[in-house]
């Protein structure tokens, strides 16, 4: 069997061979005496090890629509704070990202008009300087107005537009300060929402209920935007469900008496809210850790008196030039970082990489062992007041809110790393998400039982990701943990994870991915778990995993999976062309239930080399995990990095013997 190295068009190395899905096992580069395999893997360890910080840990952008990098401009403006060279250098990447084929702002990559992004994209570049009878704005306006116009934007959009005085107040949710004051057996409280939910709603009430002003130096209004007069509008809240008129009619009246609210009741909330937002600012990591809370916290702060050089002000900024990302004559915004979740999942693939350094993997579990959140003050506390701390956060810091997938990982990587070294890591770790898991078996990614699903009903909550209930992924990670760490203590939490596991498969033997594309990171995520769990591979529900994995990897030997699927599951693990993190999560979750010999798992490893690029790791332009499914998507620039190193890594570890 013959194969013949080339490069295709964008320069990555490629190779022909002779019987397709065959992979070449006696092959050997006749002048260095390596396999391909090991010479695609020994680069590509070497690029990856090369991206490590001096510290120990990685940390990729992480990359979001549009919508984050019109915002920080639109936000300039609102504060009068503005950043000409920057907000010139934010303008071109934004319209770098505009669709020739819809004329909008997709949600991701390749992606489907979306009017609130298009809406945001915009109202930026009008405020930067473009005239709108400049081609691409004439394209953009013409396709919102064919979507039914400003006034159909989202309820964030809609607030957005409110506060810059491009629609009227009433055209937003009601979202008063007092919210703060209700008590915990309220439908709805703070505690019953996400906590991403929590730290963009609370200063977000501060700015509505105060009805705050763009300071707009420009004076840069859209009409231009709205099928009719923005005052005349009165269809601000089309009826999703029978609930959610009946939620609207309640909210609607509650919005006629804002104005009976007693002054001192309402400088009461406003203190609470202030005090809420004061305790969780987060340094220079921000709000929350995300974009928009900590730029609703800054404008918030302004709005109640604080000066600019205030360090609560300054904090805000800094963090939120902490998030921007350069390009050399383009710049754009992430919604957040990931030094956490990057380091653990880098650590993860090298630890399965038998000749990986492993002083640099050392390091990078050493980096971690100090972030981990033992003691401080936190929001799941409310609920857990007896339990110990023990969790990670995904960003830099954020001790209000560690995440159960982050510790998860970081607890795996331990254990498997020196269980004795990191004994009292493991120990508080496991403690903390046995301890966190919900009533039906299930792990979320922050809380335990955030399942009132009637708020995703009410007016605010259009984007339908008010809540964090128990996912397949997370739990997989959690309950995987949970069985490597062998504790009699947390058996019964394992148990019970695997059960809520198994009841969560799809009739077609996939598992749904809430934080990543989607089918097949769900399938992966799981198939890990039920190795972790030493689940025998024959188990039904193993053998109908991997059959569907199998029936839809694509004739390159890769998978591929658009976020289209979110809106329609029909589409799961189906896509118009293979993408190196997804091939990367199927051959794991196959490798995973003992499939490393199988022609499918081959198929896929000789596709990974044939599209590794020069520089010894891959690259994807496509966005890979869903921040919330259907309105908000993420590009981990990471994840084409370590992934396909990761199964590179464990296909060379199992099949060893071959190339010897």
């Amino acid at each position: 069997m013959t194969r013949t190295s080339l490069r295709d068009s964008s320069g990555n190395r490629t190779s022909k061979i002779a019987a397709a899905g065959q992979w070449p096992d006696s092959e050997r580069d006749a002048t260095t005496g390596v396999t391909a395999l090991e010479n695609a893997l020994a680069v590509a360890r070497t690029a990856l090890l090369s991206l490590q910080k001096q510290d120990g840990h990685w940390c990729f952008p992480l990359e979001a629509d549009c919508t984050i990098s019109s915002e920080y401009i639109l936000m300039m403006h609102f504060m009068n704070d503005v950043d000409v060279d920057l907000e010139v250098r934010l303008a071109r990447f934004i319209r770098e990202q505009q669709d020739l084929e819809h004329s909008g702002w997709a949600l991701y990559y390749g992606g489907h008009f979306d009017l609130s992004c298009t809406i945001k994209a915009y109202y930026a570049l009008k405020i930067v300087g473009d005239s709108p009878d400049a081609p691409h704005m004439v394209r953009a306006r013409t396709a919102v107005l064919a979507h039914g116009g400003a006034a159909r934007g989202n309820s964030f959009t809609r607030i957005l537009l409110a506060m810059w005085g491009q629609i009227p107040w009433r055209g937003v949710p009601f979202m008063p300060v007092e919210i703060i004051l209700l008590p915990r057996w309220f439908p709805f409280h703070l505690s019953k929402i996400a906590y991403w939910s929590r730290t963009v709603t609370v200063p977000l009430t501060i700015l509505c209920s105060l009805k705050v002003q763009a300071a707009n130096p420009r004076k840069i209004d859209i009409p231009e935007l709205f099928t009719v007069p923005a005052e005349d509008e009165r269809d601000y809240f089309p009826v999703r469900t029978t609930l959610n008129r009946l939620f609207l009619l309640i909210e609607r009246t509650a919005s006629l008496f804002e104005p009976l609210i007693p002054q001192v009741l309402r400088r009461v909330a406003l203190r609470r809210a202030e005090q809420w937002i004061v305790e969780r600012l987060n340094g220079e990591c921000g709000l929350g850790g995300i974009f928009p809370a900590m730029v609703y916290a800054s404008e918030a702060l302004a709005l109640l008196g604080y000066a600019y050089e205030h360090p609560y002000r300054e904090q805000c900024r800094r963090a939120l030039r902490g998030l921007l990302v350069e390009e050399g004559e383009r710049t754009w915004c992430q919604p957040c970082t990931s030094p956490v979740w990057d380091t653990v999942l880098a650590t993860l693939a090298l630890q399965e990489d038998v000749g990986a350094d492993q002083k640099s993997i050392r390091k990078a579990l050493d980096w971690l062992v100090p972030l981990q959140i033992l003691d401080a003050p936190a929001d799941w506390q409310e609920d857990h007041p007896g339990l110990a701390g023990g969790g990670w956060a995904f960003q830099y810091a954020n001790p209000h809110y560690p995440d159960l997938d982050d510790t998860a990982a970081v607890a795996w990587a331990m254990h498997q790393a020196n269980p004795q070294a990191y004994h009292e890591s493991l120990e508080r770790a496991a403690d903390w998400l046995a301890g966190m898991q919900s009533s039906n078996g299930g792990f979320a990614a922050f809380d335990a039982d955030n399942t009132y699903y009637y708020l995703n009903e009410i007016p605010f909550a259009d984007h339908g990701a008010l809540l964090d209930p128990p996912t397949s992924d997370v739990s997989a990670r959690c309950t995987g943990f949970l069985a490597l760490y062998g504790k009699a203590e947390q058996q019964d939490s394992m148990k019970r994870g695997l059960s809520y596991l198994f009841s969560e498969q799809e009739p077609s033997g996939a598992w749904f991915g809430r934080w990543g594309s989607n089918y097949i990171y769900g399938t992966w995520s799981v198939m890990e778990s039920l190795r972790l769990a030493r689940v025998d591979t024959d188990h039904i529900a193993i053998r109908r995993a991997v059959q569907w994995l199998k029936s839809v990897q694509r004739d390159d030997g890769g998978w591929g999976e658009s976020n289209d699927s979110y809106f329609e599951p029909q589409q799961a693990g189906q896509f118009f062309t293979s993408t190196p993190c997804q091939t990367a999560w199927a051959l794991l979750g196959l490798m995973a239930a003992g499939e490393v010999n199988s022609q499918a798992v081959r198929h896929g490893i000789a596709y990974l080399i044939r599209i590794q690029g020069n520089d010894g790791l891959w690259s994807q332009p496509w966005f890979n995990a869903p921040g919330f499914p259907r309105v908000f998507y993420l590009r981990y620039h990471g994840y084409a990095k370590y992934f396909p190193l990761w199964a590179l890594a464990r296909f060379h570890a199992l099949t060893r013997k071959t190339f010897v």
